[in-house]
């Protein structure tokens, strides 16, 4: 299968409100659309977590961020254009996304990737994605293909084809939450 069908796949099953597992700039990734709220109900029930605790999402580039986040601070832009590894900003004043993806105080964990296969296939759906790691809640998030437990790869509607050999440590994103008035917290180096 080529890429473009991967890609091509994956997204037809985001636009009919279903689970993907996907290569990400960081760990395999559970994705889904982050504006369809019974599609990120799946995603809790597939990992087990609680959905108070929130989950990140994807986008392509700075303008589709924008779409998502009433205001991006200045500090934002500044944090992504000097960042070497990915990193997931928790912004305030989420909009536009399904309810139940959003932290109850408004903010929403978002990372514009740089990877080729994640952004091509934010960029081909044209919404933001879901980004959760590919674990059960409290297991270890997958790294690699590989790693993935079987009882998610039969939970998903499709799992992609692409980056499947890989063998190499990946790790999750740096996360930094910053607030309206410029503060900056490093939640995850």
């Amino acid at each position: 299968m080529t890429r473009e069908e991967d890609i091509r796949n994956a997204v037809e099953v985001m636009r009919r409100g279903g689970v993907i597992l996907y290569p990400t700039d960081t760990v395999w990734g559970i994705g889904c659309d982050a504006t369809n709220e019974e599609a990120v109900k799946k995603v809790y029930q597939i990992k087990q977590r609680d959905d108070s605790k929130a989950l990140i999402c994807l986008v392509d580039s700075d303008a589709r961020l924008q779409r998502y986040v009433r205001n991006v601070p200045d500090v934002a832009w500044q944090l992504i254009d000097c960042m070497v590894k990915p990193t997931t900003l928790i912004l305030d004043g989420a909009v536009n996304l399904a309810p139940n993806l959003i932290a109850e105080d408004g903010s929403i964990g978002i990372r514009i990737t740089q990877e080729p296969f994640s952004k091509e296939l934010c960029f081909r759906f044209q919404k933001a994605i879901v980004s959760t790691s590919a674990n059960i809640s409290g297991q270890p998030a997958a790294q690699n293909f590989c790693d993935i437990d079987p009882q998610l790869l039969e939970a998903v509607d499709y799992v992609c084809w692409s980056r499947r050999q890989e063998h190499q440590p990946h790790t999750p994103s740096s996360i930094i939450k910053l607030g309206q008035g410029g503060e900056v917290q490093i939640i995850r180096k």
